[in-house]
């Protein structure tokens, strides 16, 4: 028996393509995130022990597995090397380097959806963005009062101080 695949699938109101899709399209929604919950001990004398990494891809496949009572929809990805296409930028932005491909087991996840927009700064990499759903329900009205709320993620992992970020600009205030 064959597992269905597409090339485009809604999940929890989230649109997810396959890259080969997004290809030939102007929006992405090929972008994806995994946080994975893990201890990670470099050593014996490890004090600071990682307990959760993320993880950037790409989906390459979709697969719906039909157990007679429930389907799953599973996202065949792409991971980006941690070591060598992953880094944080002096603003405090996600860069990953999309050409270089890690991880290859356990390609087959549920994952977060996030967009790259390439960095013009940083040639190869791509910026990490992530989005609210893009469906929502107005649970208490019409919206008449702005009741409704969209809770967005922050872009960057902080704001550097002024003084790093005057060196930064250099010449250009002055």
């Amino acid at each position: 028996m064959a597992v269905p695949s597409y090339r485009s699938y809604l999940i929890n109101g989230v649109k997810f393509n396959t890259k080969e899709k997004d290809d030939v399209q102007t929006v992405q929604n090929s972008g994806v995130y995994l946080l994975a919950h893990t201890m990670q001990v470099a050593s014996a004398k490890d004090k600071n022990p990682i307990s959760n990494m993320g993880f950037y891809g790409v989906i390459q496949e979709i697969w719906d597995l039909d157990y007679h009572k429930f389907r799953i929809p599973v996202l065949g990805c792409d991971w980006i090397d941690k070591t060598s296409g992953h880094i944080f930028d002096e603003l405090g932005f996600t860069l990953v380097d999309l050409s270089k491909i890690g991880h290859r087991n356990d390609q087959f996840v549920q994952v977060k959806q996030v967009f790259y927009v390439e960095d013009s700064m940083h040639r190869g990499w791509s910026v990490v963005l992530s989005m609210p759903n893009r469906e929502y329900n107005d649970v208490i009205g019409d919206d008449v009062l702005g009741d409704t709320r969209i809770e967005c993620e922050p872009f960057t992992r902080g704001i550097p101080n002024v003084d790093t970020f005057d060196d930064l600009v250099g010449e250009f205030w002055e």
